[in-house]
Protein backbone atom coordinates (compact mmCIF):
# COMPACT_ATOMS: atom_id res chain seq x y z
CA UNK A 1 0.00 0.00 0.00
CA UNK A 2 1.21 3.24 -0.87
CA UNK A 3 2.11 5.70 1.78
CA UNK A 4 -0.67 9.23 2.04
CA UNK A 5 1.47 11.74 0.54
CA UNK A 6 1.49 14.37 3.43
CA UNK A 7 -0.81 17.51 2.62
CA UNK A 8 0.76 20.84 1.72
CA UNK A 9 -0.45 24.34 2.15
CA UNK A 10 -1.92 26.76 -0.26
CA UNK A 11 -0.38 30.29 0.09
CA UNK A 12 -1.64 33.50 -2.08
CA UNK A 13 1.55 34.72 -4.02
CA UNK A 14 -0.21 36.69 -6.40
CA UNK A 15 -3.42 39.03 -7.08
CA UNK A 16 -4.57 40.31 -10.50
CA UNK A 17 -7.57 42.20 -11.45
CA UNK A 18 -9.14 43.87 -15.11
CA UNK A 19 -12.31 45.81 -15.46
CA UNK A 20 -13.12 47.22 -19.33
CA UNK A 21 -12.37 50.69 -20.62
CA UNK A 22 -16.21 51.46 -20.67
CA UNK A 23 -17.88 52.79 -17.27
CA UNK A 24 -21.93 53.13 -16.82
CA UNK A 25 -23.33 54.62 -14.18
CA UNK A 26 -26.82 54.67 -12.91
CA UNK A 27 -27.30 58.07 -15.23
CA UNK A 28 -26.87 56.14 -18.64
CA UNK A 29 -28.92 53.30 -17.67
CA UNK A 30 -31.52 55.56 -17.00
CA UNK A 31 -31.44 57.12 -20.36
CA UNK A 32 -32.69 53.93 -21.51
CA UNK A 33 -34.78 51.86 -19.05
CA UNK A 34 -37.08 52.64 -16.48
CA UNK A 35 -34.85 53.92 -13.27
CA UNK A 36 -33.46 56.20 -11.53
CA UNK A 37 -29.75 56.80 -9.64
CA UNK A 38 -31.72 56.67 -6.41
CA UNK A 39 -33.89 53.75 -7.29
CA UNK A 40 -30.55 51.67 -8.03
CA UNK A 41 -28.41 53.21 -4.98
CA UNK A 42 -31.43 52.57 -2.46
CA UNK A 43 -31.53 49.09 -3.37
CA UNK A 44 -28.42 48.20 -4.56
CA UNK A 45 -25.69 50.36 -3.29
CA UNK A 46 -24.14 50.40 -6.90
CA UNK A 47 -23.22 53.11 -8.48
CA UNK A 48 -22.11 52.49 -11.76
CA UNK A 49 -20.41 49.38 -13.64
CA UNK A 50 -18.29 48.26 -16.52
CA UNK A 51 -18.99 46.95 -19.53
CA UNK A 52 -17.42 44.87 -21.84
CA UNK A 53 -16.31 45.79 -25.18
CA UNK A 54 -18.01 43.84 -28.14
CA UNK A 55 -14.94 42.54 -29.43
CA UNK A 56 -13.76 41.21 -25.98
CA UNK A 57 -14.70 37.88 -25.02
CA UNK A 58 -14.07 36.53 -21.58
CA UNK A 59 -10.98 35.12 -22.40
CA UNK A 60 -9.55 38.52 -22.96
CA UNK A 61 -10.58 40.11 -19.92
CA UNK A 62 -9.80 36.89 -18.25
CA UNK A 63 -5.98 36.94 -19.64
CA UNK A 64 -5.22 40.59 -18.52
CA UNK A 65 -6.30 39.86 -14.95
CA UNK A 66 -4.29 36.90 -14.96
CA UNK A 67 -0.76 38.58 -16.33
CA UNK A 68 -1.38 40.98 -13.37
CA UNK A 69 -1.43 38.33 -10.70
CA UNK A 70 1.55 36.65 -12.64
CA UNK A 71 3.64 40.13 -12.34
CA UNK A 72 2.56 40.57 -8.76
CA UNK A 73 3.58 36.53 -7.74
CA UNK A 74 6.76 37.12 -9.92
CA UNK A 75 6.42 33.85 -11.61
CA UNK A 76 5.96 33.15 -15.32
CA UNK A 77 3.18 31.92 -17.38
CA UNK A 78 4.57 28.65 -17.68
CA UNK A 79 6.00 28.02 -14.74
CA UNK A 80 1.67 26.94 -13.78
CA UNK A 81 0.15 23.07 -13.64
CA UNK A 82 -3.32 24.26 -13.06
CA UNK A 83 -5.36 26.88 -14.61
CA UNK A 84 -8.79 27.22 -13.40
CA UNK A 85 -11.53 29.32 -14.38
CA UNK A 86 -15.22 30.03 -13.37
CA UNK A 87 -17.09 31.75 -15.53
CA UNK A 88 -20.82 31.65 -16.41
CA UNK A 89 -20.42 33.81 -19.72
CA UNK A 90 -17.56 31.27 -21.28
CA UNK A 91 -15.79 32.33 -24.89
CA UNK A 92 -17.73 28.76 -25.93
CA UNK A 93 -19.78 26.37 -25.55
CA UNK A 94 -16.79 24.26 -25.54
CA UNK A 95 -13.90 23.88 -25.46
CA UNK A 96 -13.31 24.88 -22.07
CA UNK A 97 -12.54 28.89 -21.51
CA UNK A 98 -9.51 27.75 -19.59
CA UNK A 99 -8.09 26.40 -22.38
CA UNK A 100 -8.14 29.35 -24.57
CA UNK A 101 -6.74 31.50 -21.72
CA UNK A 102 -3.67 28.86 -21.33
CA UNK A 103 -3.25 29.11 -25.64
CA UNK A 104 -2.96 33.53 -24.78
CA UNK A 105 -0.22 33.02 -21.81
CA UNK A 106 1.79 30.84 -24.00
CA UNK A 107 1.88 27.77 -21.30
CA UNK A 108 0.84 24.04 -22.84
CA UNK A 109 1.45 22.18 -19.90
CA UNK A 110 -0.52 22.87 -17.32
CA UNK A 111 -3.54 21.05 -16.68
CA UNK A 112 -6.43 23.77 -17.83
CA UNK A 113 -10.42 23.70 -17.09
CA UNK A 114 -14.09 25.34 -15.89
CA UNK A 115 -16.05 25.50 -12.74
CA UNK A 116 -19.79 26.47 -13.40
CA UNK A 117 -20.83 27.88 -9.92
CA UNK A 118 -22.01 31.56 -11.13
CA UNK A 119 -21.34 33.55 -8.59
CA UNK A 120 -19.73 31.53 -5.81
CA UNK A 121 -17.52 30.23 -8.96
CA UNK A 122 -14.69 31.75 -7.70
CA UNK A 123 -14.90 30.40 -4.09
CA UNK A 124 -15.84 26.57 -6.01
CA UNK A 125 -12.35 27.03 -7.98
CA UNK A 126 -9.68 28.09 -5.51
CA UNK A 127 -11.27 24.95 -3.43
CA UNK A 128 -10.51 22.88 -6.20
CA UNK A 129 -7.10 24.33 -6.79
CA UNK A 130 -6.48 24.12 -3.12
CA UNK A 131 -7.13 20.13 -2.88
CA UNK A 132 -5.00 19.60 -6.35
CA UNK A 133 -1.83 21.71 -4.35
CA UNK A 134 -2.60 19.68 -0.95
CA UNK A 135 -2.43 16.83 -2.00
CA UNK A 136 0.81 17.67 -4.50
CA UNK A 137 -0.50 17.34 -7.70
CA UNK A 138 0.62 20.75 -8.63
CA UNK A 139 3.06 23.91 -7.22
CA UNK A 140 1.75 26.81 -9.03
CA UNK A 141 -2.14 27.36 -9.75
CA UNK A 142 -3.85 30.37 -11.68
CA UNK A 143 -7.58 30.52 -10.23
CA UNK A 144 -9.77 33.10 -12.38
CA UNK A 145 -13.28 34.75 -11.64
CA UNK A 146 -14.38 35.95 -15.82
CA UNK A 147 -17.03 37.12 -16.62
CA UNK A 148 -19.22 38.93 -19.49
CA UNK A 149 -22.24 39.07 -17.96
CA UNK A 150 -23.79 41.94 -20.15
CA UNK A 151 -24.17 39.10 -22.70
CA UNK A 152 -26.64 37.76 -20.90
CA UNK A 153 -28.94 40.52 -19.40
CA UNK A 154 -32.14 41.55 -21.43
CA UNK A 155 -31.33 45.42 -21.13
CA UNK A 156 -35.58 45.99 -21.13
CA UNK A 157 -35.37 44.36 -17.18
CA UNK A 158 -34.62 46.67 -14.91
CA UNK A 159 -34.94 44.46 -12.10
CA UNK A 160 -31.27 42.85 -13.79
CA UNK A 161 -29.96 45.04 -16.18
CA UNK A 162 -28.96 47.59 -13.43
CA UNK A 163 -27.03 44.97 -11.16
CA UNK A 164 -24.72 43.47 -12.98
CA UNK A 165 -21.61 44.77 -14.73
CA UNK A 166 -17.88 43.09 -16.29
CA UNK A 167 -14.25 41.97 -15.12
CA UNK A 168 -12.07 39.19 -14.34
CA UNK A 169 -10.07 38.81 -10.96
CA UNK A 170 -7.31 36.36 -10.34
CA UNK A 171 -5.01 34.70 -7.74
CA UNK A 172 -2.28 32.84 -8.16
CA UNK A 173 -1.85 29.89 -5.46
CA UNK A 174 1.56 27.72 -4.63
CA UNK A 175 2.17 24.83 -2.79
CA UNK A 176 4.64 24.68 0.30
CA UNK A 177 5.81 22.72 2.84
CA UNK A 178 3.70 23.93 6.22
CA UNK A 179 6.97 24.15 7.88
CA UNK A 180 7.99 26.65 5.11
CA UNK A 181 5.00 29.13 6.17
CA UNK A 182 5.00 31.45 8.47
CA UNK A 183 2.56 33.19 10.46
CA UNK A 184 0.65 30.34 9.58
CA UNK A 185 -0.12 32.22 6.11
CA UNK A 186 -2.35 29.97 3.65
CA UNK A 187 -5.59 28.82 2.77
CA UNK A 188 -6.78 27.43 5.94
CA UNK A 189 -10.64 25.98 4.74
CA UNK A 190 -13.08 26.20 2.20
CA UNK A 191 -16.77 24.64 2.52
CA UNK A 192 -19.28 24.85 0.15
CA UNK A 193 -22.34 23.30 -0.48
CA UNK A 194 -25.84 23.21 -3.11
CA UNK A 195 -29.42 22.69 -2.70
CA UNK A 196 -30.74 22.11 -6.61
CA UNK A 197 -33.74 22.49 -5.38
CA UNK A 198 -33.63 26.25 -5.79
CA UNK A 199 -32.09 26.17 -9.53
CA UNK A 200 -35.09 27.81 -10.49
CA UNK A 201 -34.79 31.43 -8.34
CA UNK A 202 -31.39 32.47 -10.39
CA UNK A 203 -30.81 31.17 -13.80
CA UNK A 204 -30.27 31.87 -17.94
CA UNK A 205 -33.72 30.54 -19.55
CA UNK A 206 -31.42 29.31 -22.94
CA UNK A 207 -28.81 25.91 -23.48
CA UNK A 208 -27.41 23.94 -25.77
CA UNK A 209 -29.33 20.96 -24.97
CA UNK A 210 -33.24 22.98 -24.09
CA UNK A 211 -33.32 25.78 -26.88
CA UNK A 212 -30.08 25.79 -28.61
CA UNK A 213 -30.00 29.62 -27.22
CA UNK A 214 -27.47 31.45 -24.88
CA UNK A 215 -30.83 32.93 -22.94
CA UNK A 216 -31.03 35.78 -20.70
CA UNK A 217 -30.69 36.45 -17.14
CA UNK A 218 -33.34 35.39 -14.88
CA UNK A 219 -33.86 36.02 -11.09
CA UNK A 220 -36.80 35.90 -8.27
CA UNK A 221 -35.11 38.87 -6.07
CA UNK A 222 -36.53 38.75 -3.37
CA UNK A 223 -36.18 34.97 -2.63
CA UNK A 224 -32.50 35.66 -3.86
CA UNK A 225 -32.09 37.76 -1.24
CA UNK A 226 -34.04 35.96 1.52
CA UNK A 227 -31.67 32.60 0.80
CA UNK A 228 -28.32 34.66 0.67
CA UNK A 229 -28.87 36.18 3.92
CA UNK A 230 -29.69 33.29 5.29
CA UNK A 231 -27.49 30.60 4.10
CA UNK A 232 -24.41 33.30 3.96
CA UNK A 233 -24.77 34.37 7.49
CA UNK A 234 -25.10 29.97 8.39
CA UNK A 235 -21.75 29.35 6.30
CA UNK A 236 -19.75 31.90 7.62
CA UNK A 237 -20.81 31.48 11.40
CA UNK A 238 -19.73 27.26 10.90
CA UNK A 239 -16.53 28.67 9.44
CA UNK A 240 -15.90 30.85 12.05
CA UNK A 241 -17.22 28.26 14.91
CA UNK A 242 -15.02 25.38 13.41
CA UNK A 243 -12.01 27.29 14.00
CA UNK A 244 -13.05 28.93 17.50
CA UNK A 245 -13.31 32.43 15.56
CA UNK A 246 -15.17 35.63 16.53
CA UNK A 247 -15.92 38.46 14.02
CA UNK A 248 -13.45 40.07 16.12
CA UNK A 249 -10.73 37.67 15.11
CA UNK A 250 -11.21 38.54 11.52
CA UNK A 251 -8.98 41.14 10.13
CA UNK A 252 -10.75 41.62 6.60
CA UNK A 253 -14.47 40.32 5.76
CA UNK A 254 -14.15 40.28 1.42
CA UNK A 255 -17.90 38.81 0.58
CA UNK A 256 -19.67 38.18 -3.22
CA UNK A 257 -20.12 41.92 -4.22
CA UNK A 258 -23.97 41.42 -5.68
CA UNK A 259 -25.81 44.00 -3.17
CA UNK A 260 -25.04 46.43 -0.35
CA UNK A 261 -28.37 45.07 1.45
CA UNK A 262 -27.17 41.67 1.81
CA UNK A 263 -23.45 42.50 2.73
CA UNK A 264 -25.12 44.89 5.38
CA UNK A 265 -27.67 42.32 6.54
CA UNK A 266 -25.12 39.81 6.91
CA UNK A 267 -22.70 41.58 8.44
CA UNK A 268 -24.91 42.54 11.17
CA UNK A 269 -25.44 39.21 11.83
CA UNK A 270 -22.20 38.48 11.98
CA UNK A 271 -21.76 41.48 14.30
CA UNK A 272 -19.11 42.93 11.34
CA UNK A 273 -18.16 46.32 11.71
CA UNK A 274 -18.50 47.86 8.08
CA UNK A 275 -15.26 49.25 8.17
CA UNK A 276 -14.04 45.57 8.10
CA UNK A 277 -15.59 45.14 5.04
CA UNK A 278 -13.80 45.31 2.14
CA UNK A 279 -16.90 46.31 -0.78
CA UNK A 280 -16.41 47.20 -4.19
CA UNK A 281 -20.19 46.54 -5.48
CA UNK A 282 -20.77 50.30 -6.03
CA UNK A 283 -17.73 50.37 -8.80
CA UNK A 284 -18.23 47.41 -9.90
CA UNK A 285 -21.73 46.12 -9.60
CA UNK A 286 -22.18 42.64 -9.56
CA UNK A 287 -19.63 41.03 -11.34
CA UNK A 288 -20.51 37.08 -10.61
CA UNK A 289 -17.18 34.97 -10.43
CA UNK A 290 -15.10 37.80 -10.92
CA UNK A 291 -16.45 40.11 -7.79
CA UNK A 292 -14.40 38.28 -4.66
CA UNK A 293 -10.82 37.97 -6.76
CA UNK A 294 -11.31 41.87 -8.02
CA UNK A 295 -12.33 43.31 -4.38
CA UNK A 296 -9.42 41.21 -3.29
CA UNK A 297 -7.46 42.67 -5.75
CA UNK A 298 -8.59 46.11 -4.70
CA UNK A 299 -7.63 45.85 -1.08
CA UNK A 300 -4.20 44.68 -1.98
CA UNK A 301 -3.37 47.88 -4.64
CA UNK A 302 -4.84 50.09 -1.71
CA UNK A 303 -2.44 49.11 0.83
CA UNK A 304 -5.47 47.68 3.11
CA UNK A 305 -4.23 43.83 2.61
CA UNK A 306 -0.99 42.89 4.33
CA UNK A 307 0.49 40.04 4.99
CA UNK A 308 -0.84 37.80 7.69
CA UNK A 309 -4.36 39.42 7.55
CA UNK A 310 -7.37 36.72 8.81
CA UNK A 311 -9.79 37.27 5.62
CA UNK A 312 -13.20 35.22 5.98
CA UNK A 313 -15.07 35.09 2.07
CA UNK A 314 -18.11 33.93 1.34
CA UNK A 315 -20.31 33.44 -1.96
CA UNK A 316 -23.95 32.46 -2.99
CA UNK A 317 -24.67 31.72 -7.00
CA UNK A 318 -27.12 30.03 -9.09
CA UNK A 319 -27.84 26.27 -8.01
CA UNK A 320 -28.14 27.37 -5.19
CA UNK A 321 -24.20 26.53 -4.44
CA UNK A 322 -22.52 28.67 -1.34
CA UNK A 323 -20.18 28.27 0.58
CA UNK A 324 -17.27 30.41 3.00
CA UNK A 325 -13.50 30.65 2.75
CA UNK A 326 -10.89 31.15 5.70
CA UNK A 327 -7.69 32.63 4.58
CA UNK A 328 -4.23 33.82 5.89
CA UNK A 329 -3.24 36.14 3.37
Amino acid sequence: MSKAPDLKRSLIIGCGGYLPEKVVTNHDLAKTVETSDEWIVERTGIRKRHFAAKDQATSDLAVKAALVALQDAKIRAEDLDLIIVSTATPDRTFPATATIIQAKLGNSKALAFDVAGVCAGFLLGLNVADNYLKLGQAKYALVIGAESLTSLLDMDDRRTCVLFGDGAGAVVIEAKNKDEIDNDRGILSIKMQSDGQFHHILYSDGGPSTNGKVGKLRMDGQEVYRHAVTKLTDSAKRMLASYTLTADDIDWFIPHQANIRIIESVAQKLKFPMDKIVLTVQDHANTSAASIPLALWVARLDGRLKPGDLILHEAIGGGLIWGSALIRF
